[in-house]
């Protein structure tokens, strides 16, 4: 997941830099998020992201140009805005959920299980 994590972060970004915002959300996406399969994100994200996806892939490309190009090319200048900003809510669910999983202790199989004098029966 931090793989994910980073590349949304590079997408970020390029979202904040210069340019038209469709320009930069082509790039964000066809740069960073397009190889991420929505399978390989949390079960919270996987929706947020086919929708994202399926948004990003809804026009037939032309000349050439890719899907991604042509669906935000016919996208409204609020579609593109709207298409960024869940790109920005996504990053910031993942970055809660691995800081979330990271939070939780795990056991090891080479961690011994220890139980606790208190509870062990006595003989």
């Amino acid at each position: 997941m931090t793989d994910h994590v980073e590349c949304f972060h590079e997408a970020l970004v390029v979202l904040v830099g210069h340019g038209h915002v469709k320009q930069r959300l082509i790039e964000a996406f066809e740069e960073h998020l397009a190889d991420i399969h929505e399978n390989e994100l949390p079960v919270p994200l996987k929706q947020s992201f086919a929708d994202l996806r399926q948004a990003m892939n809804q026009v037939a490309p032309l000349n050439g140009e890719g899907s991604v190009r042509a669906s935000v090319r016919k996208m409204s200048l609020q579609d593109a805005s709207e298409c960024a900003a869940r790109i920005v809510g996504l990053h910031t669910d993942l970055v809660r959920l691995n800081e979330d999983l990271q939070l939780v202790p795990r056991a090891d199989a080479d961690d011994e299980m220890r139980v606790p004098p208190f509870l062990v029966k006595s003989g």
